[in-house]
Protein backbone atom coordinates (compact mmCIF):
# COMPACT_ATOMS: atom_id res chain seq x y z
CA UNK A 1 0.00 0.00 0.00
CA UNK A 2 0.91 3.82 -1.09
CA UNK A 3 0.48 6.04 1.64
CA UNK A 4 2.15 9.00 -0.49
CA UNK A 5 3.34 8.82 -3.88
CA UNK A 6 6.58 9.61 -5.38
CA UNK A 7 4.80 12.56 -7.19
CA UNK A 8 3.14 14.10 -4.04
CA UNK A 9 6.75 13.47 -2.07
CA UNK A 10 8.38 15.35 -5.01
CA UNK A 11 6.24 18.05 -4.64
CA UNK A 12 5.92 18.30 -0.69
CA UNK A 13 9.31 18.66 -0.87
CA UNK A 14 10.78 20.88 -3.74
CA UNK A 15 13.91 21.04 -2.70
CA UNK A 16 14.71 18.01 -2.33
CA UNK A 17 16.84 16.35 -5.46
CA UNK A 18 14.54 13.97 -7.38
CA UNK A 19 16.98 10.86 -7.09
CA UNK A 20 17.38 11.21 -3.18
CA UNK A 21 13.31 11.44 -3.06
CA UNK A 22 13.18 8.06 -5.58
CA UNK A 23 15.60 6.11 -3.40
CA UNK A 24 13.51 6.90 0.48
CA UNK A 25 9.87 6.61 -1.16
CA UNK A 26 9.30 2.78 -0.79
CA UNK A 27 11.06 2.30 2.72
CA UNK A 28 8.84 5.55 3.79
CA UNK A 29 5.86 3.65 3.05
CA UNK A 30 6.98 0.56 4.64
CA UNK A 31 7.68 2.98 7.75
CA UNK A 32 4.69 5.00 7.53
CA UNK A 33 2.14 1.82 7.53
CA UNK A 34 4.00 -0.17 9.97
CA UNK A 35 4.04 2.79 12.40
CA UNK A 36 0.67 4.27 11.37
CA UNK A 37 1.37 7.67 9.87
CA UNK A 38 -1.52 6.74 7.88
CA UNK A 39 -3.97 10.28 7.71
CA UNK A 40 -2.69 13.37 5.59
CA UNK A 41 -2.76 15.02 8.38
CA UNK A 42 -0.15 12.64 9.85
CA UNK A 43 1.56 12.43 6.91
CA UNK A 44 1.99 16.31 5.94
CA UNK A 45 3.74 16.58 9.27
CA UNK A 46 5.81 13.74 9.47
CA UNK A 47 7.26 14.57 5.42
CA UNK A 48 7.79 18.32 6.81
CA UNK A 49 9.73 16.87 9.67
CA UNK A 50 11.75 14.26 8.36
CA UNK A 51 12.37 17.05 4.99
CA UNK A 52 13.41 19.40 7.54
CA UNK A 53 15.93 17.36 9.13
CA UNK A 54 17.34 15.81 7.09
CA UNK A 55 17.90 19.19 4.64
CA UNK A 56 15.64 18.14 2.01
CA UNK A 57 16.44 13.91 1.76
CA UNK A 58 20.06 15.02 1.79
CA UNK A 59 21.71 14.05 4.94
CA UNK A 60 21.06 11.05 6.75
CA UNK A 61 24.10 11.55 9.29
CA UNK A 62 24.28 14.18 11.99
CA UNK A 63 27.31 16.67 10.96
CA UNK A 64 28.90 17.42 14.25
CA UNK A 65 31.82 19.25 12.73
CA UNK A 66 31.58 22.27 14.84
CA UNK A 67 33.68 25.68 15.33
CA UNK A 68 34.77 26.18 19.14
CA UNK A 69 32.97 29.32 18.85
CA UNK A 70 29.31 27.11 17.33
CA UNK A 71 30.28 24.88 20.21
CA UNK A 72 29.92 27.66 22.82
CA UNK A 73 27.12 29.02 21.10
CA UNK A 74 25.20 25.56 20.62
CA UNK A 75 26.18 23.87 24.05
CA UNK A 76 26.66 26.67 26.29
CA UNK A 77 26.52 24.56 29.37
CA UNK A 78 29.16 22.40 28.24
CA UNK A 79 31.30 24.29 26.32
CA UNK A 80 31.34 27.50 29.54
CA UNK A 81 34.95 28.96 28.22
CA UNK A 82 36.67 30.04 24.99
CA UNK A 83 39.46 27.83 25.97
CA UNK A 84 37.45 24.74 26.78
CA UNK A 85 35.64 24.89 23.37
CA UNK A 86 38.72 25.79 21.41
CA UNK A 87 40.41 21.87 22.43
CA UNK A 88 36.94 20.39 20.68
CA UNK A 89 37.19 22.55 17.58
CA UNK A 90 36.23 20.42 14.50
CA UNK A 91 36.45 16.77 15.97
CA UNK A 92 33.09 15.56 15.68
CA UNK A 93 33.87 12.04 17.45
CA UNK A 94 34.94 14.40 20.52
CA UNK A 95 32.51 16.43 19.88
CA UNK A 96 29.40 13.64 20.10
CA UNK A 97 31.05 11.77 23.25
CA UNK A 98 31.06 14.84 25.03
CA UNK A 99 27.90 16.56 24.34
CA UNK A 100 25.41 12.77 24.61
CA UNK A 101 27.68 11.17 27.51
CA UNK A 102 25.38 9.96 29.84
CA UNK A 103 22.07 10.76 28.54
CA UNK A 104 19.37 8.29 27.68
CA UNK A 105 21.86 5.03 28.09
CA UNK A 106 24.69 6.62 26.64
CA UNK A 107 27.65 6.07 28.78
CA UNK A 108 30.44 8.51 30.05
CA UNK A 109 32.75 10.24 27.46
CA UNK A 110 34.86 7.60 27.19
CA UNK A 111 32.69 5.19 26.85
CA UNK A 112 32.73 6.83 22.93
CA UNK A 113 28.34 6.12 23.26
CA UNK A 114 28.38 9.88 22.07
CA UNK A 115 29.43 9.03 18.52
CA UNK A 116 28.02 5.52 18.44
CA UNK A 117 24.65 6.36 18.90
CA UNK A 118 25.05 10.12 16.86
CA UNK A 119 22.08 11.04 14.91
CA UNK A 120 21.78 9.08 12.23
CA UNK A 121 18.47 8.57 9.42
CA UNK A 122 16.59 11.03 8.37
CA UNK A 123 15.32 12.19 11.15
CA UNK A 124 18.71 11.62 12.79
CA UNK A 125 17.92 8.94 15.78
CA UNK A 126 20.08 9.95 18.81
CA UNK A 127 21.56 8.16 21.76
CA UNK A 128 21.65 4.54 23.29
CA UNK A 129 18.04 3.83 24.10
CA UNK A 130 16.46 5.18 20.76
CA UNK A 131 18.44 2.94 18.91
CA UNK A 132 17.63 0.03 21.05
CA UNK A 133 13.63 1.10 20.73
CA UNK A 134 14.05 1.43 17.15
CA UNK A 135 16.09 -2.08 17.36
CA UNK A 136 13.40 -3.53 19.41
CA UNK A 137 10.61 -2.44 17.53
CA UNK A 138 11.92 -3.99 14.22
CA UNK A 139 12.98 -7.06 15.47
CA UNK A 140 16.64 -6.84 14.32
CA UNK A 141 19.35 -6.71 16.84
CA UNK A 142 22.06 -6.19 14.49
CA UNK A 143 21.30 -2.37 14.80
CA UNK A 144 23.14 -2.14 18.38
CA UNK A 145 26.18 -3.57 16.96
CA UNK A 146 26.07 -1.43 14.01
CA UNK A 147 24.25 1.48 14.49
CA UNK A 148 25.51 2.89 11.12
CA UNK A 149 22.94 1.06 9.19
CA UNK A 150 20.61 3.46 10.18
CA UNK A 151 22.68 5.85 7.96
CA UNK A 152 21.42 3.35 5.35
CA UNK A 153 18.25 4.26 3.18
CA UNK A 154 15.92 1.04 4.57
CA UNK A 155 16.28 2.03 8.35
CA UNK A 156 17.12 5.96 7.36
CA UNK A 157 13.44 6.13 6.14
CA UNK A 158 11.51 3.31 8.82
CA UNK A 159 13.30 4.53 11.91
CA UNK A 160 11.68 8.56 11.62
CA UNK A 161 8.11 6.92 11.49
CA UNK A 162 8.99 4.33 15.05
CA UNK A 163 9.86 8.12 16.50
CA UNK A 164 6.57 9.91 15.59
CA UNK A 165 4.51 5.98 16.81
CA UNK A 166 6.50 6.75 19.84
CA UNK A 167 5.38 10.02 20.80
CA UNK A 168 6.98 12.76 18.17
CA UNK A 169 4.78 15.68 16.92
CA UNK A 170 3.81 13.62 13.85
CA UNK A 171 2.00 10.89 16.27
CA UNK A 172 -0.39 13.96 17.29
CA UNK A 173 -0.80 15.69 13.76
CA UNK A 174 -4.71 15.25 14.23
CA UNK A 175 -4.55 17.16 17.00
CA UNK A 176 -2.99 20.21 16.06
CA UNK A 177 -4.79 23.58 16.32
CA UNK A 178 -5.63 23.85 12.54
CA UNK A 179 -3.95 27.43 12.69
CA UNK A 180 -0.89 25.32 13.42
CA UNK A 181 -1.43 22.75 11.40
CA UNK A 182 2.27 21.39 9.31
CA UNK A 183 1.05 21.57 5.37
CA UNK A 184 3.07 20.58 2.39
CA UNK A 185 2.22 22.24 -0.79
CA UNK A 186 0.49 19.04 -1.95
CA UNK A 187 -2.51 19.71 1.28
CA UNK A 188 -2.81 22.98 1.26
CA UNK A 189 -6.05 24.81 2.37
CA UNK A 190 -7.36 27.62 4.21
CA UNK A 191 -7.51 28.54 7.63
CA UNK A 192 -10.15 29.98 9.20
Amino acid sequence: MSLITIDQLDMAVPKGRYEDLVRYIDFLNEGMEKFEINTPNRIAAFVAQVAHESADFRSTEENLNYSWQALRATWPAEFPNDAFAQQYHRQPERIANLVYAGRHGNGDEASGDGWKYRGRGLIQLTFHDNYQAYSQAISDPSIMADPDQVAQPRHAAVSPPKRAASGGDEATAPDFPRSRMPRSRWQRRPVP
